[in-house]
């Protein structure tokens, strides 16, 4: 094949995998923007909004507690039958939940059952996005060049950018063009009902790229691993810990900034719905470019060293975010810095590399279990309950955010250290390397 066929089948990978994890992150966060200004009062009505929103909040992280579930299955049968395969059947999972959580009764209307229906659907949305993270990354990973492996890899990261900008987009649109009984009442429902059509474009280009050539020489070879999951913690206990440690930051991180500050700025500092969400929508825009140039930077400085100093940067970006928020005194722009600074600038530094980085941590054979693993089971402590933690932490904390910058702060040391060991434990690509010829012999 040439030069310019490898460009042009790269680049059809790309784009598919970028337009499928946009989709299916858009589906995902809208719950989370959704959950504390909408869910809370429809779905758990209680005297006491703080219970409400902390029940509203625990639906949130069940789709992170399934999300593992995802995980082992799709990886599983990816690492089994192929990456392509199971990327269709997760997008059509997530596309399909998101668009019934649209039409789901409210507990005025049928009572218990709507927030069990809810359940049902944010496990599926959980299931569904656990096999579409790992095998959106790995398709651009595994066609990529070797010393483009940060870069390729994380243009699929970017899916969570347009994902959350879409969401928090979306949602802003309909607050500022309804009134609050339009947006109440039927208007959030729309933002959900989307997700059908966008599910249509995105599977109409994925049945249009071939699988990776890396896992098709596997198979040519009849070289699958009889059970890829038991394979994964035979061979790389140790990767398997160290990737979990490092995931901590991004997951607490994002989910402080790009879900709790929404509920935070509404509720605690009365800023109107539309103008934080704005806020978020505006880092999520400058993320879309941050992200593939600390993608870039891995590949020439090494991805364990941009990811240890970048936890720690990110970590810290959290302190003067909060200050100005809670300072700003509605100044809007102040605000809008406050987010768009540590969110779009600081936390890409972390999530550029990110998947490259758990990518290096396995070889073929497992890597589709290995990095979905990794990246979902650390995102049960690391993003599910996180907003949950932080809406306790701001209650006992007697409405000031400096309990919740410490707890970001910490996740940012372990996610720190853990990319130190990775890095002191040698040249992650090269020991995989060893591993799959050692397979092959």
């Amino acid at each position: 094949m040439s030069a310019t066929a490898d460009e042009r089948a790269i680049r059809k990978v790309v784009i598919s995998a970028l337009v499928g994890a946009t989709i299916e992150w858009y589906d995902f966060f809208l719950y989370g923007v959704v959950a504390g200004i909408v869910f809370n009062k429809l779905y758990f009505p209680g005297s006491d909004p703080v219970v409400s929103t902390l029940l509203a909040y625990a639906t949130f992280a069940v789709g992170f507690v399934t999300r593992p579930l995802g995980g082992v299955i799709f990886g599983h049968f990816g690492d089994r039958i192929g990456r392509k395969a199971m990327l269709i059947i997760t997008l059509m999972i997530m596309g399909v939940a998101t668009f019934l959580i649209g039409l789901v009764p409210t507990y005025a209307q049928i009572g218990i059952a709507a927030p069990l229906l809810l359940l049902i659907l944010r496990i599926a949305q959980g299931i569904g996005l656990g096999g579409e993270w790992g095998g959106a990354v790995l398709m651009a990973y595994e066609y990529a060049p070797k010393e483009k492996r940060g870069f390729y890899a994380s243009l699929p990261q970017i899916g969570l950018a347009i994902g959350l900008c879409m969401a928090s987009g979306v949602v802003a649109l309909l607050s500022s063009v309804l009134n609050e009984e339009q947006f109440m009442s039927w208007g959030w429902r729309i933002a959900f009902l989307l997700s059908g059509a966008m599910v249509i474009v995105g599977m109409y280009i994925r049945l249009h790229v071939k699988e990776t050539p890396e896992f098709t020489a596997i198979k040519q070879r009849n070289a699958e691993a009889r059970i890829p999951f038991m394979d994964m913690i035979r061979r790389y206990p140790g990767n398997v810990l160290k990737g979990m440690g490092a995931r901590y930051i991004d997951g607490v991180f994002f989910n402080i900034f790009g879900v709790f500050s929404i509920n935070y700025l509404t509720s605690t500092l009365k800023i109107s719905r539309t103008d934080a969400l704005l806020g978020v929508m505006a880092a999520a825009v400058v993320m879309c470019f941050t992200i593939p140039i600390f993608g870039r930077l891995s590949d020439k400085v090494g991805r364990t060293k941009v990811y240890m100093w970048g936890s720690l940067i990110t970590a810290i970006a959290a302190f003067p975010g909060f200050w100005l928020m809670t300072h700003s005194g509605g100044n809007m722009f102040l605000i809008w810095m406050a987010i768009i600074v540590p969110f779009g600038i600081f936390y890409a530094s972390v999530y550029g590399p990110e998947a490259a980085l758990f990518c290096d941590l396995f070889d073929a054979k497992v890597r589709y279990t290995g990095i979905s693993f990794v990246y979902q089971f650390s995102g049960i402590f690391a993003s599910g309950i996180t907003p949950i933690i932080a809406t306790a932490l701001l209650k006992s904390g007697g409405g000031e955010p400096w309990q919740i910058c410490m707890y970001v702060l910490f996740a940012g040391v372990v996610s720190a250290v853990c990319a130190w060991m990775i890095g002191r434990a040698g040249d992650n690509t090269d020991s995989v390397q060893q591993a799959e010829l050692r397979a092959r012999a």
